[in-house]
């Protein structure tokens, strides 16, 4: 199994890599590793871009190396480091070089495929890897299991809800758990029709109701993609079926998971909504640590409420299933078609409607057939992601013409 529920007590300071420390995650773990500066030390951080934000980082952690995988970044990130005795890196390799470097604890943030590479790197180091980065598991999760097992690495899940479920499930007695339940926001188009989703924008996508995430996420939200995407990582991370695998809509998010065990109990993982809160136990996992974030007050939140989720309005979240049911490549299918749907939209190319739309059409051209390695895995990425680009393609001249008519 992938997850533990224990690990023997982590000798102070514990050594921390972040992949990905500009994005979401990695700001909101930098925040934390700020505050804690006795109990943590930083080897290396990356980022895609932002060198500025990236140099200030590292100078205020003291980290050891710092890489941008921009090459238009490398240069302003030597600059603004010059002098401070951090080593400098640029480009893919660098990202992978600095999961290379000795570290206890690999924060794996970097969002969508680009963080493959550098996960892997990670594992096969035999690292604790604090894994952000869902579609690792989703687009190659069999391949990343058995490196798992084959260099005695660790997963530990850093979404909120695979946090939540890890927290409360019984690893000695998996027998007698009946389902595990992830739940949603709904995004910020819970309510609406769609006729009202087919002309909203980016900004309004990544307007998130209760998180602060980053503009990629924020719009797999608003579609139930993330929530797909979270059924097929909790599939492995668990090793659960799909079956055993619920999702309902939660508009509050402050119930983050649920086990469910064969005895009629439940047992619930509640919190503000902070990603410093999984983030924070991840870190000083097996032990807690403190964490700024809000404290729940039951009573000034008044109610939670709950329903099924709309597959009708939101098919992601079916489509997804299906590529976990379908098994294979079809999930890295499932991942590079959203992934260049969602950049399409962002940039104004498709409506918010044509992402899912896009996916199924890149799921219906393109069977996922058997991963046997990594290159099969990127190989079958960069096809999905030709594929989906053709399908955009014609719907991006329609709506340059005025037009919203295409097949």
């Amino acid at each position: 199994m992938a997850l533990t529920a224990t690990a023997p007590r982590a000798e102070a300071p514990r050594r921390i890599t972040i992949l990905g420390s500009t994005g979401s995650i990695g700001r909101s773990t930098v925040d934390l590793l700020l505050r804690n500066r006795d109990r943590f030390t930083v080897e290396a951080l990356t980022a895609n871009k932002n060198a500025a934000q990236l140099a200030e980082q590292a100078r205020a952690l003291g980290a050891k190396f710092a890489a941008v995988a921009d090459p238009a970044d490398y240069a302003p990130l030597k600059e603004a480091l010059a002098g401070s005795g951090i080593a400098v890196g640029c480009g893919a390799e660098a990202l992978v070089e600095a999961a290379d470097r000795p570290a206890d604890m690999v924060m794996a943030g970097i969002v969508g495929a680009a963080g493959l590479a550098p996960t892997l790197a990670a594992i096969r180091r035999g690292r604790i890897v604090a894994l952000a980065n869902k579609e690792a598991l989703v687009c190659a999760g069999s391949l990343f299991l058995r490196e798992v097992k084959r260099h005695g690495a660790t997963l530990l899940p850093v979404d909120s809800e695979h946090n939540a479920i890890w927290q409360c499930f019984d690893f000695a007695r998996v027998e007698a758990i009946e389902a595990i339940t992830l739940t949603a926001s709904g995004g910020p188009f819970r309510e609406y029709s769609l006729d009202r989703m087919r002309a909203v924008t980016p900004e309004q996508a990544v307007a998130h109701p209760t998180w602060r995430m980053g503009a990629k996420i924020s719009i797999d939200s608003a579609t139930l993609m993330n929530k797909g995407l979270e059924v097929i990582e909790a599939h492995h991370l668990f090793q659960l079926p799909s079956e055993q695998i619920r999702v309902v809509v939660h508009p509050q998010s402050i119930v983050h998971g649920f086990v469910s065990y064969r005895d009629g109990s439940v047992l619930a993982h509640l919190g503000s909504p902070d990603m410093r809160t999984p983030i924070s136990y991840v870190l000083a996992w097996p032990d807690r640590t403190e964490a700024p974030t809000k404290r729940l007050d039951l009573a000034a939140v008044g109610q939670l409420t709950f329903e099924a989720p709309d597959e009708e309005r939101f098919p992601a979240l079916r489509l997804a299933r299906a590529a976990l049911h379908d098994g294979g490549g079809s999930p890295t299918v499932l991942n590079a078609a959203n992934e260049t749907a969602v950049y399409a939209f962002m940039e104004g190319h498709i409506g918010f409607l044509d992402i899912a739309a896009t996916v199924e059409r890149t799921l219906e051209a393109l069977p996922g057939r058997r991963l046997d390695s990594l290159d099969d895995v990127y190989d079958l990425d960069q096809a999905a992601r030709r594929i989906a680009a053709g399908f955009v393609a014609p719907r991006a001249r329609a709506r340059a013409a005025g037009s919203t008519e295409v097949r």
